[in-house]
């Protein structure tokens, strides 16, 4: 076998990545430092555990559709400039696909596929009727103006308007995007299809509420992340009034992680971003520090704290250590570095094998990303049935809707690692992979 590294269960036992027959199967390379290899043998780990059939593990090992689109458009001074695009739609069996589209000059197809499996894991475990599906543009939209902006995600909609549609795959926000992008692409969307009689913005979501978008949607992932982690902080043997927590990243995830659980007691005593990592033992007032990050594009130079290094950011001392920036950022050093009780991940992947098995024996526990950053995958769902309904609903109906789906993931989520003797992570994809299965039991594989 290429690679012998190896992950911890639960009980300490350790086991080779990628022994899965089906790695040859579907002709899966074995690279220990690929994310969508991990994320695939994370998978059939759990798989196997729980005895899904083999034609499932086989089905969800790839992507149904993998789709690469180039495209010109012209800059504010009249040249062209060719961008890639991508679009991966993971698995559908229990509906349409759903994903985020990210914008990041570090895009490309092996994380782009991860973060469409990661979907099809995150929709089945809190239950929600859609399947996998991620996307994205590699460009870096600090570096262009708002009118190259709009062009730029206009020509990308139209190359991949037929691959996308309200009842087949539903984009939404992700990292480097937002609510205002999700306008321009309804938009071109409506004038594209000319779908009379339908209502051409369910095509996508976390557009602007103004635009068929919904109450809560800006901050659902960190609001999903919090539900999770007050639901699950008695069985850790924590209070969250009280708690000291630090975060990797300060933007929409992070920054709404922050607020909420600064609202309910807990104490933001450390933070790191794109621009360094600051601290205070005091705490850090988190509405400020949002309020700075939106004006000065980072936390650097926020009044009140002090200037660490990046070792000294996670070796700070906290109750809850979250991850919500990109993938990939928690290494084995850095879980040698960690000094907490409880890792989150607010980010989609945040954690490498290697680093997830230094915390394991280090006895940290990990609420994976599939259980704590699902919020924002489930109010657009909610905004989604909205615009099908046309409806509208308060905020508090969201956030008692969306409170309902994390709290039951989370017992999900627990009542299989008690099942099965197994870590977090493990567990929260078994309980995914349970609903799947049940899915392809009573519909079955055509023909």
């Amino acid at each position: 076998m290429a690679s012998t590294a190896a992950v911890a269960s639960k009980n300490g036992v350790r086991r080779e990545l990628f022994k899965s027959p089906v790695f040859d199967e579907v002709g899966l390379p074995r690279d220990p430092d690929n994310l969508y290899l991990q994320t695939v043998d994370t998978m059939l780990t759990a798989a196997e555990m729980m005895e899904l059939p083999h034609e499932i593990q086989l089905i969800l090992a790839q992507p149904k559709n993998e789709i690469m689109v180039h495209f010109p458009v012209r800059m504010d001074n009249g040249e062209f400039k060719l961008f890639k695009g991508y679009r991966v739609q993971h698995n559908n069996a229990i509906g349409p696909y759903k994903g985020g589209l990210r914008f990041h000059p570090d895009v490309h197809l092996d994380d782009v596929k991860s973060l469409a499996f990661l979907m099809t894991m995150k929709t089945s475990l809190v239950r929600v009727p859609f399947g996998g599906g991620k996307g994205g543009i590699k460009v870096d939209p600090r570096k262009h103006s708002m009118s190259e902006m709009e062009r730029i995600v206009r020509r990308f909609t139209t190359a991949i308007a037929h691959q996308i549609g309200p009842d087949y795959d539903i984009p939404a926000p992700d990292v480097g995007s937002n609510a205002q992008h999700m306008a321009w692409i309804a938009d071109t969307f409506t004038f594209l299809s000319e779908m009379g009689g339908h209502q051409p913005e369910a095509v996508i979501t976390g557009k602007p509420v103004e635009y068929g978008g919904s109450l809560g949607r800006e901050k659902a992932t960190g609001q999903g992340l919090v539900d999770v982690l007050v639901e699950l902080a008695p069985a850790l043997g924590m209070n969250i009034k009280g708690m000291t927590f630090s975060l990797i990243g300060y933007g929409n995830v992070g920054s709404w992680t922050g607020r909420i659980l600064a609202k309910m007691g807990a104490k933001l005593v450390a933070v790191m971003d794109h621009t360094g990592s600051i601290r205070s033992d005091r705490g850090l007032d988190a509405e400020a520090l949002a309020a700075h990050v939106a004006k000065n594009g980072g936390v650097a130079h926020f009044g009140g704290s002090e200037k660490i290094t990046t070792e000294d950011f996670y070796k700070t001392k906290v109750d809850a250590f979250i991850p919500a920036a990109l993938e990939q950022m928690v290494k084995e050093q850095e879980a040698k570095w960690i000094n907490a009780r409880v890792l989150v991940e607010g980010a989609n992947a945040p954690t490498t094998p290697a680093g997830d098995r230094v915390l394991n024996e280090r006895g940290i526990e990990v609420i994976p990303a599939i259980l704590a950053n699902s919020g924002g995958v489930t109010v657009s769902y909610f905004e989604w049935v909205q615009n099908k309904s046309c409806v509208t609903w308060d905020a508090e109906q969201v956030d008692q809707a969306l409170n309902r789906h994390m709290v039951m993931a989370a017992r999900r989520t627990a009542l299989m690692r008690q099942k099965y003797n197994c870590d977090m992570r493990t567990a929260a994809y078994i309980a995914a992979l349970e609903n799947i299965g049940k899915v392809y039991q009573v519909r079955g594989i055509f023909p």
